[in-house]
């Protein structure tokens, strides 16, 4: 199929390209679907006729890229979990042949998807452990090119660097800049990139287009917006960087440290930002702990933790700290690393009983070694000297579980032969059929349940392959389950989701279908008394929930915050689902512990149209919530002028003061809201009311400094005179913040 370099010269005279594999452009399908298209290279969808499978191929304009393309495939060759593996070479067209991602680039999933904290801080986490990866080298690899069109993500939204080793430094730090510019980087470039220091790049450099790149993530907003280079050139080099008031308001506790990390990251100067080495650790453990807030307004509460579930390690036989005693042939070298570079004659030549029963490295044996080398005739070799077919790693993986996940399917058949017992779990009780299903391995899955795996088994968080199946949209492998289960409602032990939950939270319309169809209980409450039903809501699954609401799921049901399914959909804005919900039969004045109507959290998020429908549904204007709060207070506070408008024109009283007397012109006022305040004037909102300080909307104007405000108060029929409970008139509030302008019309 391919041809090496021993039978052939590179004709563009790189001999370092010599060593890897070529393609040949017939080898691939003829439909070549073009996925990127950029300055510098574009990126296709082909099919390798052979091997029937989808890899991307990203052909250069330059020379030089192709080049420095051949230390990212040495890189990529090592197959390391959140790196790219590139297949090899093509010199016609000039490229690279690396694995396919089905879902793209980070770059285009945070522009067209909302994504929940668990799953920002997750990927967070994947990006340093595959630059950590990258910087542990000798020597260590930079990257360059850090950015997201180069973070890809597979069908799991895990993460995966590419192009890592593409940018190389020429001596020249003019020419590395330029090119980091005609590449669109500007943005992720640190700040000693523009110094006359002649210094190459570090590590740290690395660090800091992480720094942004955490930012974008958490944000979902592009650094420096609207500024061309030489504007985004001199805020970085004063110092300045991307806001941090761009990361939403519902961020989670442990936000906080991660902004805090970031910041280090992006310090000025390069020697005090961390290594990925320390960054791996924190990042580690914020995604461990990470809990999906309650979005309670007024509340520090929040939900019980629900630790999003990922990939789990992918087994490593490299192991370069092995000690050698007496696990060596006549060389000196240790018998496995025959099989580590797939010196199979050597190894059956040298392979002795005595070898079966040592262990390596975390207490991998000499079979752990063989599954993984993917060679069959070793394996049972091995097994025919007596290996323990069971024998566990320090992880607790067995040779079962390191052949899944290597997707070596004849190995997988042998060991089961052999005795390998299929219910045997690792340190967390995960199960081979626990990794098959989290891999979406129908394949796997099913030799697994032919051979007697217990389809309800139960890792030690009470989580079965149909809740990881269910997550992951494995729609097939519930296929595979179903059949074989008693109940699927099983709950897991942290959250109490079922199944159902878990399906209805990503919005598996299909997978939903299954489980109700199999006796799924619609009503069956997680940890939190939460339902289905608030889920699909909460994430905005409209299908889903018209499924469930079919299928006689209560449409009134509440949480344990007394959180109905309408609550979520307004908080969203999912106006569609609220429709929904209320031709069901919601209700549409339901009230959560705090006594926050759906009206309420609708006005605070801003959702105009959802503000209509629950108002054409009997949806109160003005119900009272914590603190006597109405809907129109918290349009006011939370500055949504459309909400106000829509309110005060649906028929909200602008006069209703909340418990301290605050009325919705006060808080318009104190926020320097001038649309939202013309507005309530114009609905004979009371201009001169006073709160529980006695101030009236005119005082609060002029603590806020608005000029404008304070003409339309005063225009308006403002006293300004009144005297707040400190003693002071407005005038007396503007002079002593020295607010000549708003001075002289208080004086005038």
């Amino acid at each position: 199929m391919t041809e090496t370099s021993s039978s052939q010269s590179d004709r563009s005279g790189n001999s370092s390209l010599e060593k890897y594999t070529h393609f040949k452009k017939e080898e691939f399908e003829v439909d070549w679907e073009k996925i990127s298209d950029r300055s510098l290279c574009q990126v296709y969808k082909v099919k390798l006729k052979l091997w029937r499978e989808n890899c991307a191929i990203k052909t250069f304009s330059s020379t030089d890229d192709y080049r420095n393309m051949a230390q990212a495939f040495k890189i990529g060759k090592t197959k390391f979990k959140y790196l790219i593996s590139n297949y090899g070479l093509c010199r016609n067209p000039t490229a690279i042949v690396m694995e396919y991602m089905n879902k793209g680039s980070l770059d285009n999933l945070l522009a067209s998807h909302v994504l929940m904290w668990p799953k920002k801080f997750q990927m967070i986490h994947e990006v340093t452990m595959g630059m950590n990866f990258l910087h542990s080298m000798k020597p260590p690899v930079l990257h360059l090119n850090l950015k997201l069109s180069n973070i890809m993500l597979d069908d799991h939204l895990h993460v995966k660097i590419s192009d890592f080793g593409l940018i190389g430094w020429e001596e020249s730090k003019k020419a590395f800049v330029e090119d980091l510019s005609a590449r669109g980087n500007i943005s992720y470039v640190p700040p000693e990139a523009f110094t006359q220091n002649p210094e190459p790049p570090t590590t740290k450099y690395d660090v800091y287009s992480f720094s942004i790149v955490m930012w974008e993530i958490l944000t979902q907003k592009r650094p420096y917006s609207g500024m061309n280079m030489t504007e985004i050139l001199i805020r970085v080099s004063s110092g300045k960087r991307p806001s941090v008031e761009k990361i939403p308001d519902d961020k989670p506790q442990e936000c906080e440290d991660m902004i805090d990390l970031m910041q280090q990251c992006w310090d000025q100067d390069c020697s005090h930002r961390p290594a990925f080495s320390e960054t791996v650790w924190m990042t580690e453990a914020l995604s461990d702990v990470l809990k999906i807030p309650d979005l309670i307004p007024g509340s520090e509460k929040t939900k019980q933790s629900f630790r999003l579930r990922t990939s789990k390690p992918i087994w490593h036989s490299r192991g370069s700290n092995d000690s050698t005693d007496g696990r060596s042939d006549s060389s000196g070298q240790s018998i496995h690393t025959y099989l580590e570079q797939k010196d199979f004659e050597s190894f059956k030549n040298v392979l002795r009983k005595e070898h079966v029963s040592m262990f390596f490295r975390d207490n991998n044996s000499l079979l752990h070694h063989a599954a993984s080398s993917g060679d069959v005739e070793s394996v049972q070799m091995v097994l025919n000297l007596g290996a323990s077919v069971n024998c566990q790693s320090v992880r607790g993986y067995t040779a079962l579980i390191v052949a899944l996940l290597r997707k070596f399917y004849d190995i997988c058949t042998l060991l089961t032969d052999h005795g390998a017992d299929v219910n045997l779990g690792d340190q967390d009780l995960w199960t081979p059929l626990h990794f098959a299903v989290q891999g979406g391995d129908d394949r796997a899955v099913r030799m697994l349940l032919d051979n007697k795996a217990a389809a309800d088994s139960k890792d030690k968080d009470g989580w079965t392959p149909l809740h990881l199946a269910a997550q992951n949209g494995h729609e097939g492998v519930v296929r595979l389950l179903l059949p074989r289960l008693a109940s699927v409602d099983e709950q897991e032990e942290m959250t109490g989701r079922t199944a159902l939950h878990m399906a209805c939270m990503y919005g598996y319309l299909n997978i939903g279908k299954l489980l109700l169809a199999k006796g799924a209980d619609p009503n069956k409450t997680d940890a939190d008394q939460a339902t289905a039903l608030h889920l699909a809501a909460e994430e905005g699954h409209f299908r889903v929930a018209r499924l469930l609401l079919t299928k006689e799921a209560e449409v009134n049901a509440v949480n344990g915050s007394n959180y109905s399914a309408l609550h979520y959909a307004a908080l969203r804005g999912c106006t569609g689902i609220c429709r929904l919900l209320l031709n069901h039969g919601a209700n549409p004045n339901v009230r959560t512990n705090q006594k926050w109507t759906p009206m309420h959290l609708a006005a605070l998020k801003g959702h105009p149209e959802t503000v209509l429908v629950l108002e054409e549904n009997k949806g109160s204007m003005d119900a009272r919530g914590e603190g006597g709060w109405t809907p129109l207070h918290l349009a006011c506070h939370h500055m949504q002028e459309e909400v106000v408008a829509v309110l005060l024109t649906a028929g909200a009283n602008p006069n209703l003061s909340e418990d301290s007397s605050w009325t919705p012109l006060h808080m318009a006022c104190h926020k320097g809201a001038f649309p939202s305040t013309l507005q309530l004037i114009a609905k004979q909102a009371d201009i001169n009311a006073q709160n529980i300080s006695q101030d009236t909307p005119l005082h609060l104007a002029v603590q806020a400094g608005s000029t404008p405000i304070v003409k339309a108060l005063l225009m308006n029929g403002a006293q300004r005179h009144i005297v707040n409970s400190r003693g002071c008139t407005a005038l007396a509030l503007a002079q002593q913040q020295h607010n000549k302008e708003i001075v002289q019309l208080l004086d005038s």
